[in-house]
């Protein structure tokens, strides 16, 4: 089987290189081996929140001059990563995902997590509310409400963190006779789940009514991202029918816009005319003449994979892209170079909350993100996303950001 283009992965870097590349007339083949980091998103995109020394960055784009020269970032180059930035909204609306950007275009959003506190974020998509500044105030009397029985929204956490910022919290719980019929399963009740039936009509007007019922003059009222899984519409309907402004704030895993984007995005590329390999993985690669000539999987067994180019996006010890040992850490697939310190004490921290070096370690990439194997370029082989060395992606608040705009930066490579 031959392809132009193979992309090893199947989360948001992997989506968008292959929907640039298919769009652009090549055939492209995407191999994914399951879950990815999407599933885990909270619907917002994080630009950089925070430099590799800990200092914590309100305007990204002028914190990265203060960057290594090894990140990503730094390799793609300020003014091109201005230029990609300008192109990700309408790129996503392409694809059915409406992205927006916060008041001030230099600066960092920032959106209310599970937990209650605030992250930074650069683009976010309509799910979520952004606010404009780390310092925003919620006046006001707010009505916090969940589902009966639904333990991933964490309403004390998130009454803490809007009272801490100045309004009044009220909880409450609703019954909702269709999300009653989950319970009878405790694992049924998951935000998927009840995104799943809160997609009927009758269903989430059913919510608002038990929602309105509960009001008692609040200025907010404040709900768990579960809907608008088939259609975010959903959302500003709700909107428009409950009495007050609405702030939806994210579950815990999965969520629900992540997984709705991912499935938007996987639709995207094969309306293209792309290939989507699930449920599989790259295990094995042929080089000929310092090249790769193709790839095996584990379900495909002996069949040959050939492209004249290939990505490789299966994330970094997360995604199982790297692959760590006692004594070493390695690329499996393709035997690429690794960086990360030869002393494992410097591997992690005992303490779980601090920066953890291991989420930092990437493959190896010369200045337009081609691979290195033993020291040497493979010159058709491109590495995107978190898999990338020179970031903690994770400390660094970049995750998504890293991933979409190296992945626009090797399409453009790979169609130059």
């Amino acid at each position: 089987m031959r392809f132009d283009t193979v992309i090893i992965g199947g989360g948001l870097s992997s989506l968008v290189c292959g929907i640039r590349l298919q769009k652009a007339g090549r055939k492209c083949l995407i191999v994914s081996s399951g879950q990815n980091a999407l599933h885990f998103s909270s619907g917002t995109f994080g630009l950089l929140s925070r430099l590799p020394d800990g200092t914590p960055v309100d305007r990204p784009l002028k914190a990265m001059e203060e960057l290594p020269s090894g990140h990503p970032y730094s390799k793609i180059g300020i003014e091109a990563v201005r230029s990609y930035l300008a192109q990700v909204p309408p790129f996503f609306k392409d694809c059915g995902i409406e992205l927006y950007h916060g008041a001030d275009e230099e600066a960092n959003g920032y959106r209310m997590t599970p937990s209650g506190s605030l992250k930074p974020a650069w683009f976010s998509l309509t799910d979520n509310t952004l606010n404009s500044s780390a310092d925003v105030r919620f006046e006001g009397k707010a009505l916090i409400v969940n589902f009966a029985g639904f333990l991933d929204f964490n309403t004390s956490f998130v009454a803490a963190g809007f009272e801490k910022r100045g309004a009044s919290c009220r909880i409450e719980t609703v019954r909702h006779p269709a999300v009653e019929r989950l319970r009878v399963n405790p694992s049924e009740m998951r935000s998927v789940n009840i995104a799943r039936v809160m997609d009927r009509e009758d269903n989430w007007k059913q919510f608002v009514n038990l929602v309105k019922e509960k009001m008692h003059g609040e200025e907010m009222v404040i709900l768990p991202e579960v809907f608008g899984f088939g259609n975010p519409s959903v959302m500003l309907w709700i909107c428009e029918m409950i009495p007050a402004k609405v702030i939806f704030v994210g579950t815990m895993p999965p969520s629900v816009p992540g997984m709705r984007a991912q499935l938007l995005l996987k639709k995207a590329f094969e309306d293209a005319g792309g290939t989507f390999l699930p449920g599989d993985e790259a295990v094995s690669a042929e080089v000929e003449d310092g090249r790769i000539s193709c790839i095996r999987t584990a379900n495909l067994g002996k069949v040959r994979l050939e492209s004249d180019c290939f990505v490789l996006a299966s994330g970094n010890l997360f995604g199982k892209g790297l692959v760590t040992t006692p004594e070493r850490v390695y690329e499996p697939v393709f035997g690429l170079d690794v960086e990360y310190p030869s002393d494992r004490t410097l591997w992690y921290d005992s303490d779980f909350s601090s920066r953890q070096e291991y989420l930092g370690f990437g493959v190896r990439t010369d200045s337009s993100f081609r691979a290195l194997r033993g020291g040497e370029v493979v010159p058709n082989l491109f590495v995107i996303g978190s898999e990338l060395a020179g970031c903690n992606t994770l400390a660094e608040g970049s995750g998504a950001m890293v991933a979409i705009l190296s992945a626009l930066k090797v399409s453009d490579e790979i169609l130059q």
